[in-house]
């Protein structure tokens, strides 16, 4: 076995650590100035503490206004999570049911699964609103759940590790012992989709919770508004209420809190995902 030349592996390393410098600087920045008052902000060198009780500044926003961020950081646990797990078990039976039962017109159906996928959110957010709004479903917490639980990259993801992890053979085993299709999928398919469905339900989790625009014009009520555009209010008054700008700030580090955790633990499970559905296919 070769070994990769010495040159070459510290070109690789010292890419690879600035790279990791250049993603994480942000984030260093935001846990320091979390720490500091709206004065600090803006007059203390940017990448360094200037306060020494910062858990007092965090403690403020959580009080602010009688505690509106933690309704919105409610709301937001709500519609991401709530959204990625029914937009992860749709996406496996849609993805099973084309991976393992022929039918006419599935090769249609999937394609049409895959435009779903090129297609930007804000494209489609004001005829969603429309179409919420006859309803009368607009301004409603069903409004951000309902357009969640739709995932093509889910459906496109469990077809493809489907039809590369389930083997046809072991489901006519369980259909001989006189075992259901719905039995077989909640029993076998399931568990071994297991690592595509976390990574579904990781980036779908993230995607909701990131999501801006289809709160903004699905949701008129600041009751109802997820994190991201409750702080992007808060910015909208910062001028008059510069405390808001230390507040916003200390909202965002506490936003990023939730998904740091669940990558750190799902990790592993969305890294084989990721590897085996594109390998195996």
């Amino acid at each position: 076995m070769t070994r990769t030349p010495l040159r070459y592996r510290i070109l690789t390393t010292s890419l690879l650590t600035v790279a990791a410098l250049y993603f994480l600087m942000p984030v260093y920045w935001l846990i320091v100035s979390a720490t500091k008052s709206s004065a600090d902000l803006f007059g203390t060198f940017g990448f360094w503490f200037a306060d020494p009780h910062p858990v007092d500044h965090l403690l403020d926003v959580l009080t602010y206004d009688d505690g509106i961020y933690t309704r919105w950081f409610a709301n937001s646990l709500l519609y991401a999570g709530i959204g990625a797990v029914c937009a992860t078990l749709l996406s496996a039976a849609a993805g099973y049911a084309l991976a393992k039962f022929p039918f006419p017109g599935r090769e249609a159906i999937f394609n049409v699964v895959l435009a779903g996928v090129l297609i930007p959110g804000t494209a489609l957010a004001l005829p969603l609103y429309f179409l919420f709004s006859g309803m009368g479903l607009s301004n409603t917490y069903w409004a951000v759940l309902i357009p969640s639980v739709v995932s093509p990259f889910g459906v496109y993801l469990c077809r493809i590790y489907a039809t590369a992890a389930v083997p046809d053979a072991l489901l006519e085993a369980a259909r001989l012992d006189g075992a259901g299709e719905a039995r077989i999928f909640a029993g076998l398919g399931l568990r071994l989709m297991t690592p595509a469905l976390v990574t579904v339900f990781l980036f779908q989790f993230v995607h909701i919770w990131n999501n801006f625009f289809l709160p903004l014009v699905m949701l008129s009520d600041s009751d109802l508004y997820p994190i991201q555009l409750g702080l992007t209010s808060w910015t909208g008054y910062a001028d008059r209420q510069p405390v808001l700008y230390q507040y916003t700030v200390g909202g965002a580090f506490l936003s990023v809190v939730p998904l740091m955790v669940l990558m750190t633990v799902l990790q592993r499970y969305w890294r084989t995902g990721l590897t085996d559905g594109g390998v195996k296919a």
